[in-house]
């Protein structure tokens, strides 16, 4: 990407959109288009393709999604497919209409099959079945990543798409109810410190292995790839490590400071049993994170105290 080159950043205020407009900034790229959503409507058709008509970006970050965690993706199934599959159909069938140069695709790892080999790699992509807890928010986000995939192999474009593991950092969703689960626990813990509580109880038993990777690499690894991939398939976007979440639990307990019991609901449910992406391909691309997860959690947990708003939510 040229410095110079116009470059539009939907979904600017979330917590990835937000990351990629900080490290666009950081390299030097100056011409950055944003809209909020009452400025544009991204599930709306006509919406979109007056704003890609008008302003003709180069290239796309496309980092816009309705997101939340298990609570939010069991509770509103067809809410979550229907906004997230109109929203990026439009941006992408708007950025081809419209000659965009480059356009890339923010996923999940939810995508891969429940029970896929681990580390997951790219290729184990509709190999399995999905987890059932976010069937909804994984097939939207499959069409996407399909949607770009068909383009360059139908009209020659250049679209790529990244995987994201488990993300957290800087403009996160605190909510307790619809947060994913490093968010909520920095929240919950958070809370049982300030009121004095002796015991916090978390969800199912502790044993699920889960993987994350701070947001500024993230972004990081978006602009990188921007600049240094074109392909069909996917890169998945993550560490290579893991951890329980019960080790998890405790590490969030020692950086915001609570030290009393942690207890398990085991009536509730565990979610995936093990999702670690294989992070060989972008490494291969000569890519690496830099935040360990302890240095991003007290990172985090720094945001969470000094963003009342965020923290309301």
């Amino acid at each position: 990407m040229e410095k110079n080159a116009k470059i539009y950043v939907a979904g600017h205020r979330g917590m990835v959109g937000s990351a990629i407009v900080r490290e666009l900034n950081r390299q030097g790229y100056e011409n950055l288009l944003t809209r909020t959503h009452r400025e544009l409507d991204l599930g709306r058709q006509d919406q979109v393709e007056a704003f890609f008509a008008e302003e003709k970006p180069e290239y796309v970050f496309l980092a816009a999604a309705k997101v939340g965690g298990i609570v939010a993706n069991q509770n509103a199934l067809a809410d979550f497919m229907y906004d997230n599959m109109m929203l990026e159909m439009n941006v992408i069938h708007a950025a081809w209409k419209n000659g965009c140069r480059k356009l890339e695709f923010l996923g999940s790892s939810c995508i891969y099959p429940r029970l896929a080999p681990q580390p997951m790699t790219e290729s184990c992509l509709l190999t399995g079945e999905l987890e059932k807890t976010n069937e909804a928010y994984a097939l939207a986000k499959i069409s996407g990543l399909k949607y770009c995939e068909f383009l360059n192999r139908q009209y020659g474009t250049d679209y790529i798409s990244v995987m994201p593991t488990n993300l957290y950092g800087p403009n996160d969703n605190y909510h307790p109810m619809h947060s994913h689960v490093l968010p909520a626990l920095i929240r919950r813990f958070h809370e049982a410190k300030v009121e004095g509580k002796d015991s916090v109880t978390c969800w199912g038993d502790g044993s699920p292995l889960r993987e994350f990777l701070y947001v500024d690499d993230l972004a990081n690894l978006c602009v990188f790839l921007m600049n240094h991939y074109s392909g069909n398939e996917t890169v998945n976007a993550g560490t290579g490590k893991e951890l329980t979440i019960k080790q998890l639990t405790e590490l969030v307990a020692k950086v915001v400071g609570y030290t009393g019991k942690i207890e398990w609901d085991t009536t509730k449910p565990n979610g995936t049993p093990r999702k670690l992406l294989d992070v060989s391909k972008a490494t291969a691309l000569g890519w690496t994170y830099k935040t360990e997860l302890e240095d991003g959690i007290r990172l985090s947990y720094h945001d969470f105290l000094t963003n009342p708003v965020r923290a309301e939510r």
